[in-house]
């Protein structure tokens, strides 16, 4: 009873399809009381009587339908413990996971904070994630705990856990926990953890694989190899660096751009189960990232670009929002693709995602000042490459940075499949009427973001700091507040520049 009370609820919305049956019943028994009244019948009042019941008939049919739909609608977002503030929680509906294992396949490659993002977006809509990451530590010196337990570099690795994880905060806790005290000082737990998954699986895809069941966390992570690589610069004027870390700070020094990014061993084999997913996956996002120590290496890997090419599914490269220092000063938007195509040939993008690029202008300035520039958008030129361009509002400011919005990128890659489904005439597929419904509801809720971007998200402690302050003042204190920060770093560079001129000329005399 107390589960039949639930589909009375607002967020149900199965009242009006009730209602609407209870509407038809009432006209079909009109139609029917008529007919049986009646001792004479002419033939208008018998049009007017079949008319009502056909009417009747249709609103009954029709409600049906939609109370089956909508059914398997609240089954789905039941099932979905990822969105609960949208879920109608009927819980004495039956538990069909089953929903969320037939979602689209998709793979994301990268690594870093970017990759991240479209994890988290993604992980909403199905099940069936792979995000491939690099294992590489860009030439760092090893910590103590990586001399110690002679483990992998596995940062990226761990990121994507975290990604993909119900409750990120706690696993990013726990996967960054180093023991300060006893005989387990100074190793880290997540170091310790995949070297024992590692001892009892004698197999590191697949101890990573089976983390997906013992972290509970949507989707799968692969390493793209099983062999530690380095990756490697070659600059225009032949110079070649072999850390990641000194990258910037030489093509500064020798004011040389990127030529070309290897990685060493160059033969090494894509990890069992990579190419495998590329080539089932119904979308393949490439980025966003660092193009030349995330995405890129990945590619380079043996069999991966090919995989790849050859594979069905969608090519999705998500565009960067800012360039970055020592790596794509200048680039463009056309420019980061035909770096990939240059490095892999072309064929590894088919879609281009980028942004509308209406983000407030002050805080693009805060990254000028450390020698970022938003990402032109150079259409006419990407066109050019081939590829089909998809313009989309991605960006969003998070804690005083420019960052991917999350549900802005998982939100348009899910819409192409949808549109695709629908093109192949699969309305009524269970894949698409899940993608659909949880798509509205992402739509209202970016455009409730929208709305708090256009207020210049201000919080409530800005507000009562602000009291009796003029409107001006209450409207533009974010802008004023980053505009001033931006002033004082640019004075702090300016004296440091001065300083460093200063030791110059002393070390001279």
């Amino acid at each position: 009873m107390k589960g039949f009370l639930k589909w009375f609820k607002s967020n149900a919305k199965i009242k009006r399809w009730i209602l609407l049956v209870i509407i038809g019943v009432l006209l079909c028994c009109y139609g029917m009381a008529e007919i049986l009244t009646s001792k004479q019948i002419e033939f208008s009042n018998l049009a007017k009587i079949i008319g009502v019941f056909v009417l009747g008939f249709i609103c009954i049919i029709y409600s049906i339908i939609a109370i089956q739909k909508r059914t398997l609608e609240i089954l789905v977002e039941d099932t979905d413990n990822r969105s609960k503030e949208d879920s109608s929680n009927v819980k004495t509906l039956i538990f069909n996971k089953k929903v969320y294992n037939q979602g689209p396949k998709i793979v994301a490659i990268g690594g870093g904070t970017g990759l991240n993002s479209v994890l988290r977006g993604l992980k909403k809509y199905t099940d069936n994630i792979t995000a491939i990451v690099t294992v590489s530590d860009y030439g760092e010196e090893k910590t103590q705990s990586r001399k110690i337990l002679e483990t992998l570099p596995l940062d990226d690795i761990k990121e994507s856990i975290v990604a993909l994880s119900e409750n990120e905060e706690t696993m990013e806790k726990l996967m960054n926990f180093k023991f300060e005290r006893g005989k387990l000082s100074p190793l880290s737990f997540s170091d310790i953890y995949f070297e024992a998954m590692n001892d009892l699986y004698k197999d590191f895809p697949e101890s990573v694989k089976q983390s997906q069941n013992v972290f509970n966390i949507t989707g799968n992570v692969m390493p793209v190899t099983m062999e530690e690589i380095k990756i490697c610069a070659e600059l225009e004027d032949g110079t070649v660096i072999e850390s990641r870390e000194k990258i910037p700070e030489e093509i500064n020094n020798k004011t040389s751009k990127i030529n070309r990014i290897y990685i060493n061993p160059s033969n090494c084999k894509a990890a069992p189960g990579v190419i495998e997913a590329i080539m089932d996956a119904d979308a393949i996002i490439i980025g966003p990232g660092s193009l030349y120590t995330n995405v890129i290496p990945n590619l380079l890997v043996k069999g991966v670009a090919k995989a790849i090419k050859e594979s069905k599914g969608f090519k999705i490269y998500v565009s960067n929002l800012m360039t970055e220092p020592g790596q794509t000063d200048n680039y463009t938007l056309s420019e980061h693709i035909k770096a990939i195509n240059e490095h892999v040939g072309k064929g590894i993008i088919e879609y281009c995602m980028y942004d509308t690029g209406e983000i407030i202008p002050e805080y693009i300035r805060k990254y000028n000042m450390e020698g970022s520039e938003l990402v032109e958008q150079d259409v006419s030129k990407v066109k050019v490459e081939g590829v089909y361009l998809i313009q989309r509002k991605l960006s969003h400011v998070e804690n005083g940075y420019i960052r991917h919005n999350p549900d802005a990128i998982a939100a348009s890659i899910i819409q192409l499949i949808c549109d695709d489904l629908k093109f192949n005439n699969m309305e009524n597929n269970i894949q698409y009427m899940m993608l659909n419904n949880k798509l509205k509801d992402s739509k209202k809720s970016l455009k409730k973001e929208a709305k708090t971007n256009k207020e210049n998200i201000r919080t409530s402690k800005t507000k009562n700091q602000n009291r009796g302050k003029s409107k001006f003042f209450e409207k533009y204190s974010e802008r004023i507040a980053s505009i001033k920060e931006s002033d004082l770093k640019q004075q702090e560079r300016i004296k440091q520049a001065q300083k460093n001129k200063n030791i110059k000329k002393v070390k001279a005399k």
